[in-house]
């Protein structure tokens, strides 16, 4: 109940009329289930005169891993998330979560909680299943061997997704964002078995197989159509409902209403990378694993265009350029992505190897699309292959990367960038999220990363889980799990439940620095004005290039005293050190001396304290490892602290397998 009115809280007046609308839409599809597809006209996808039997070239190496882990999916052995393999059965139970076990009820998927852990278990792990990326590499290992063997795989698969998840039934249908995630990859599957003419519906077997494809098709694009993410709720999900939608209705015209499905996806997926991207490219969920998803989708519905014949406008492709330029441009020379915000390691498609880096992935897409640079990314290849198309126009007067995105709320700062010796640092000072509820931000108002020689140092700890332990949700998306500041043990934002924040901290940029070498930053924000005794924080930072010297000075306004806590996350494999001359830090390239400045300083050095949680950090999805923070407390209402950063790196670096200097 506490949750329903904070969210009621979040809605204007007109989302409350759609939710309304939306409910009763829902009821109305329960008392009318299972109405039938209309007939189908003759399939058709992108390109008839292309030769299907022409696979990207691979590597001896890659063609050994994808055959090694079809082989693996066939033996009921699944990645999911980032790089965690799961037991799913064979074929799997496509309703249970393969990691608890729990087995979802095949009821109305409109009366089912995906919150209810006793009645589906964790809905994440069920609906990563439920994606079928691993279904396309089933399809790729056909095109690239020929063997009928994965044909048979792929009809087992699909054959028993579609006996066991019938539209509108189950959790499987109960998210349009993941309804139009397995229309992406279905269409990926159609383009490389060779689409209507596949061995796949040979037979009377084969035909009842893509009939009852087609029907389950159908149902999807109706019930994303039907059921789109709007107001507060209108982020990533709603780009990646578009671009299935898009997807579906561009490989599969079969329908009266597929014109008009295209068509509505198209225009509202140019809108939205407009209002979903900051003028300088960034996303504004605040939440940079979502930037790379979201781009992801974004660049799947525009090479489906490309394909099909109807191209997205060139403003189009310039928001994704932008977004690429951000993404290059915070991305460390180790190729380190900054953890801010939220992130699920969920993907929208996978063609290569699980675990590999994404936004290796999408950078390289990229610089094929955009910039016309021949593809060497396996999974680059292998999307231009299902996507043939030209390639859209990029606007040349972009530039490449950057390091002030004002507009988006991050500032960076060092020098060397791009070389084996780089400092790059980076200075949050945007929103904390999107739209009203804000869902995938975290509590991290000038919060600062930093990495030196491509490791990182001073970081953002991550997301950790999204349905374990309110605790930890909690821990990790709020104040105390960044390099900022905490007032009396609170929030700077006041959360209302897992992906909804009621008090929204504002941060503004007060002085702007002229460069990334000589960086010279004033912010505040206003999160603890809320407070009976208002507080404001400001934060102050300070780079100097020509003594690779960083200053970092923490100030607060208000009337009474306040306990001050300030918090610096160092990276878990680093050597950390607390004496009475400072904090020392060392990693294999670098050498970090810290020195702290202030009156009555309590400094503690903190590792994996569970209760309360701090000294956490989690690399990939529901993954968690011990770092070292420094924990610096006070009682202040007015004297600041101030943390001085001295960066030196090592003449002879330490070896990944030998022992780190005590």
């Amino acid at each position: 109940m506490v949750w329903l009115v904070n969210r009621l809280r979040c809605m204007s007046v007109a989302e409350v009329g759609y939710r309304i609308q939306q409910a009763a839409a829902r009821g109305m599809a329960k008392r009318m289930p299972g109405r039938a597809a209309p007939p189908l006209p003759r399939p058709r996808f992108f390109n008839v005169n292309r030769d299907m039997t022409q696979v990207p070239v691979l590597t001896p190496a890659e063609r050994e891993a994808l055959l090694a882990d079809a082989d693996s999916i066939c033996a009921g052995h699944v990645v999911l998330f980032a790089a965690r393999r799961f037991d799913v059965g064979t074929p799997p139970v496509w309703n249970r979560d393969p990691d608890s076990g729990v087995v979802g009820p095949s009821i109305y998927a409109g009366d089912i909680a995906i919150g209810d852990r006793e009645q589906v278990g964790d809905i994440k792990h069920v609906w990563e299943l439920n994606r079928h990326l691993h279904l396309v590499r089933l399809a790729q290992a056909w095109a690239v061997t020929g063997d009928v063997a994965w044909l048979h795989a792929l009809q087992r698969q699909l054959r028993s997704w579609l006996d066991q998840c019938p539209p509108l039934v189950g959790p499987n249908w109960t998210s349009s964002l993941e309804l139009g995630i397995r229309l992406i990859n279905w269409a990926l599957v159609w383009q490389f078995i060779g689409g209507e003419n596949s061995g796949l519906f040979a037979g009377e077997e084969g035909k009842r197989l893509q009939a009852d494809w087609m029907a389950s098709i159908h149902a999807h694009c109706s019930t994303i159509a039907r059921h789109l993410s709007r107001h507060s709720s209108a982020n990533n999900h709603l780009i990646g409902e578009l671009a299935g939608l898009y997807v579906g209705a561009s490989v599969w015209p079969c329908w009266k209403a597929s014109g008009a499905w295209q068509e509505q996806a198209r225009k509202e997926l140019e809108h939205e990378v407009q209002a979903q991207f900051s003028r300088d490219g960034v996303n504004r969920e605040q939440a940079f694993g979502y930037h790379v998803f979201s781009s992801e989708c974004l660049f799947v519905a525009g090479l489906a265009g490309q394909a099909a014949g109807d191209p997205f406008s060139r403003a189009y492709w310039t928001g994704l350029q932008r977004g690429l330029r951000f993404l290059r441009s915070v991305r460390d020379v180790g190729g380190n992505v900054p953890m801010v915000g939220d992130a699920d390691d969920g993907i929208a498609f996978r063609l290569d190897e699980a675990g590999s880096d994404r936004a290796a992935q999408l950078l390289a897409l990229g610089d094929a699309v955009l910039r016309r640079v021949a593809p060497g990314h396996t999974g680059v290849r292998w999307l231009l292959h299902a996507l043939p198309g030209r390639r859209p126009e990029a606007d040349p007067h972009e530039s490449d990367t950057g390091w002030a995105f004002p507009d988006g709320g991050y500032l960076l700062f060092g020098a060397h960038f791009g070389e084996a010796d780089e400092i790059k640092g980076m200075v949050d000072c945007g929103p904390l999220g999107y739209l009203g509820i804000a869902a995938h931000g975290h509590a991290d108002a000038l919060a600062l990363n930093l990495s030196l020689g491509g490791e990182e140092c001073l970081v953002d700890p991550g997301t950790y889980s999204y349905w374990q332990d309110s605790k930890w949700r909690n821990y990790f998306r709020g104040t105390s799990a960044h390099n900022t500041v905490r007032i009396d043990g609170v929030d700077q934002s006041l959360s209302g439940g897992r992906f909804m924040w009621l008090k929204k901290a504002v941060a503004a940029i007060e002085r702007m620095p002229q460069s990334p070498h000589e960086f010279d930053f004033r912010g505040s924000h206003d999160g603890y004005g809320r407070l009976s005794d208002p507080v404001r924080h400001m934060r102050s930072v300070r780079f100097d290039a020509a003594t690779s010297t960083l200053v970092v000075r923490d100030e607060i306004a208000a009337r009474k005293p306040h306990q001050v806590e300030l918090f610096w996350h160092f990276a878990p494999g680093l050597s950390v050190r607390l004496d009475s001359s400072g904090l020392h830090v060392r990693g294999k390239r670098f050498a970090l001396q810290m020195h702290v400045h202030g009156a009555d300083l309590s400094l503690e050095l903190v590792r994996a304290n569970e209760n309360p949680p701090l000294g956490w950090y989690s690399r990939n999805y529901e993954s968690r490892q011990p770092c070292d923070v420094l924990k610096i407390s006070t009682v202040s209402s007015a004297v600041p602290v101030e943390c001085r950063f001295t960066i030196g790196f090592l003449q002879d670096p330490v070896q990944e397998d030998a022992p780190r200097p005590s």
